[in-house]
């Protein structure tokens, strides 16, 4: 899907950045064409300052966007949600950021699911990044503090993992 969207703007750089910044960032777009966080309006100003283009192209964004039946749906009703990674050590927990081998392969949000679960850890969060999106797509999942050092191990070892930062 995200491919689909990022073709319909591929004749225009700056409104692809545009879009993949919305996307990567989970903005939407009201009826009127702002540009929206979870209903808060984000001046296309700060936007623009954000992608490295200027409001206008925000603006122009917002506009195709609302003209494209395939993508108006997505973005008006497109929600952010919270990433605490940030703060997961203020709140006793650890983040466990996993790069796989190959971001298309099937299985490895599973596999890690299995390790964290056989070693009864409890999942606070879990998100991937979009391979579509991101240049380096990754696998994080935010547990609580005390994890032992087999969890570790055992990640490392599964077959689709290429490296693991805690």
């Amino acid at each position: 899907m995200w491919a689909s969207i990022l073709k319909i703007f591929s004749d225009s750089p700056s409104q692809t950045k545009v879009v993949k910044f919305l996307l990567e960032n989970g903005f939407g777009i009201n009826e009127n064409g702002k540009i929206i966080c979870n209903g808060i309006e984000i001046p296309a100003t700060h936007l623009g300052k954000a992608t490295g283009t200027d409001r206008r192209v925000v603006d122009a964004t917002a506009k195709r966007i609302l003209e494209t039946p395939l993508v108006r749906e997505i973005f008006l009703n497109m929600r952010a949600t919270p990433d605490i990674t940030e703060i997961a050590d203020k709140l006793n927990f650890a983040v466990i950021t996993i790069y796989p081998k190959d971001a298309g392969e099937k299985g490895i949000v599973g596999a890690a699911i299995e390790v964290l679960t056989r070693h009864n850890l409890s999942i606070r969060q879990i998100f991937v990044t979009d391979p579509q999106l991101s240049e380096d797509p990754r696998l994080v999942i935010i547990v609580e503090k005390s994890m032992p050092a087999a969890v570790y191990e055992e990640l490392r070892a599964l077959p689709q993992v290429r490296k693991i930062v805690l």
